[in-house]
């Protein structure tokens, strides 16, 4: 029997022996579903810490540099209570700790959607119009006028 990223070998009728296939022996390369099972566990493990514990009240969460060493709140600052106020279905107290992550919510979504094959074939100018050279420069000018009105 196999599957995607486990190989079974039955010895005898009372031993089976597991041997995890991670690498392709013919290009070494990574097999997605691995990656894939690597991705789902740590957001799972990661999705259960940030719900558990609130960011703003423990201080083993990091600190964000930029405002530490200079004062001034970047663009992500306030990201990690965000979270844990949208895994409790706080949204409007989620919207308030980072305006733009909760903004950019759906155009990550997309972003995720476009990895797949399917939808890059089918969509192309949708995709080079999102995530092209223009829409990066408009995130970019994005990310500085955030940045500014949010320390005025």
């Amino acid at each position: 029997m196999q599957l995607p990223f486990f190989k079974f070998d039955i010895q005898s009728s009372f031993l089976k022996e597991y041997t995890f296939v991670i690498f392709n022996i013919n290009s070494i390369t990574i097999k997605k579903e691995f990656i894939l099972l690597i991705a789902v566990a740590l957001t799972l493990i990661l999705g259960g810490i940030y719900f558990s514990y609130s960011p703003a009240n423990n201080a083993f969460f990091p600190k964000c540099p930029v405002k530490f060493l200079t004062g001034f709140s970047c663009p992500g600052c306030g990201s990690q209570r965000a979270v844990h106020e949208l895994l409790h279905l706080n949204f409007k107290k989620a919207f308030e700790y980072n305006a733009l992550l909760m903004v950019s919510i759906p155009y990550l979504l997309t972003g995720i959607a476009f990895r797949s094959d399917k939808v890059k074939t089918r969509y192309p100018k949708t995709e080079n119009f999102l995530f092209g050279h223009k829409a990066l420069l408009i995130i970019l000018g994005v990310l500085v006028i955030f940045t500014v009105f949010r320390n005025i």
